[in-house]
C-alpha cells in the first residue's frame, strides 16, 4: 500500500510543477526576477536561472544571516494547489533534519541537534497514533535507512556525524531494543559540515555515505602540485581530497556489515540529501554549495552520480567528470 502511496506522491509532486499556467503564472521567472525571495513564491511558480544571469563572485558583500525562530502565527500554513490541504501533523521537535518512512508508515525523524530519533504515527483505522522517542543519547543523527529494502526489514541504520550505526528492528516497533551496533567507526568529523547521510543500492550490496568538506573551499588543502600528483599517480579517486579533507567532500562506499569498498564519489562539496532511484539503481544527491562570493552565489544543485557498475562499484559525479576534463585539457 505504501508503495503506491509514495507513487501518487511524486505524481503529485510532478503535477504540481506544472501548474504555473493553471495557477495564474504567464511563463516562468527569467533574469532578475528569477531570483526573488520567499515572499513571492507559491505553488505552480518555476523560475530559469542560466549561468549567465549569475552575478560575478565578490559583486556583493558576503552576510550571514542567520534565523531566529518565532512563534507561528495561527494562520501561517504551507501554500498548497487548489484541492490539497495542510494540516499540522506534530509539533514540539527538537531540531528535527531528516524523515523516512518505515514499510507500514511509520515516520522516523532524526531530531539531530537534541541526538535522537523519534517516531510519529498517525492514528489510521484501528491504529493508534504514536509518538515516541526510538532511541538517544546518538552524536548528531541525520540520515536513516531500513535493511534490507521491502516489507520485512531486519535493521535500522542510522548516520552519526563520526559513526554509522544499527538497531534490531520489527516493522511497527516505536522503540530500540537493546544498545546500537557499530557498522563504521571513525567517520571523518569535525569542521564545517557535520550531517552524513546514508543509503543502500537496490541490491542491497552497498551502503553509501555521503560526508561533507571540512571547509568551505578546501582551504588548507596544501600545495595544489601534490594533489594532483596523487590523482595522476592513482594513489586516489579523481577528485578525491587530500590533508585534512580526506574522504571529505565524497560520497564513501561500505558494505552492509561495514567493510570499507571505497569511494563511490567525488567532488560533491556536502551531499546533504541522498537518494537511490527504486527503478533505476541511480543515485542522486542535493549538494549544498560554497559560500563567501555574495549573493545568490553559488548555487546550490542536484545532481545525478552514475549507477553502481558489477565491475568495481566506483562511479564519478558529474561534478568530478568536469573536473577531470579540465584537469586533461590542461595536460594537453
Amino acid at each position: 500500500m505504501w508503495s503506491h502511496i509514495r507513487s501518487f506522491w511524486l505524481a503529485a509532486v510532478v503535477f504540481v510543477t506544472g501548474l504555473g499556467y493553471a495557477l495564474g503564472q504567464s511563463g516562468p521567472l527569467v533574469w532578475a526576477a528569477a531570483f526573488g525571495d520567499w515572499r513571492s513564491d507559491k505553488p505552480g511558480l518555476s523560475r530559469i536561472i542560466k549561468p549567465e544571469d549569475l552575478p560575478k563572485p565578490g559583486a556583493t558583500s558576503s552576510v550571514a544571516n542567520f534565523p531566529h525562530v518565532v512563534p507561528r502565527p495561527p494562520t501561517a500554513i504551507p501554500q498548497v494547489p487548489p484541492g490539497f490541504k495542510v494540516e499540522l501533523f506534530a509539533e514540539g521537535l527538537n531540531g528535527p533534519r531528516e524523515m523516512r518512512v518505515a514499510p507500514n508508515g511509520d515516520i522516523f525523524v532524526a531530531e539531530t541537534h537534541a541526538g535522537r530519533i523519534r517516531v510519529l504515527r498517525g492514528a489510521d483505522g484501528d491504529s493508534k497514533s504514536a509518538n515516541e522517542i526510538f532511541a538517544s543519547g546518538l552524536n548528531q543523527p541525520f540520515g536513516i535507512a531500513f535493511f534490507p529494502s521491502g516489507d520485512n526489514p531486519q535493521w535500522v541504520y542510522v548516520a552519526n556525524t563520526d559513526s554509522v550505526i544499527r538497531f534490531s528492528y520489527a516493522v511497527g516497533d516505536t522503540k530500540a531494543f537493546g544498545k546500537p551496533e557499530v557498522i563504521v567507526a571513525g567517520l571523518p568529523s569535525g569542521g564545517s559540515h557535520s550531517t552524513r547521510n546514508l543509503v543502500f543500492t537496490t541490491d542491497n550490496k552497498r551502503m553509501l555515505v555521503s560526508v561533507g568538506s571540512r571547509s568551505n573551499a578546501a582551504e588548507g588543502l596544501g600545495n595544489l602540485t601534490g594533489v594532483l600528483q596523487s590523482w595522476w599517480s592513482g594513489e586516489y579517486p579523481l577528485g578525491a581530497s587530500l590533508g585534512t579533507e580526506t574522504d571529505r567532500a565524497a560520497i564513501l562506499m561500505f558494505d552492509p556489515d561495514g567493510k570499507r569498498l571505497g569511494v563511490f564519489a567525488t567532488g560533491i562539496r556536502n551531499c546533504v540529501g541522498l537518494a537511490v532511484h527504486p527503478m533505476t539503481g541511480d543515485l542522486y544527491c542535493s549538494t549544498n554549495e560554497r559560500d563567501g562570493l555574495g549573493d545568490n552565489l553559488v548555487p546550490d544543485y542536484i545532481t545525478g552520480c552514475a549507477k553502481v557498475r558489477s565491475t568495481d562499484g566506483l562511479a564519478f559525479s558529474s561534478v568530478t567528470m568536469k573536473i577531470r576534463d579540465i584537469l586533461e585539457s590542461v595536460a594537453t
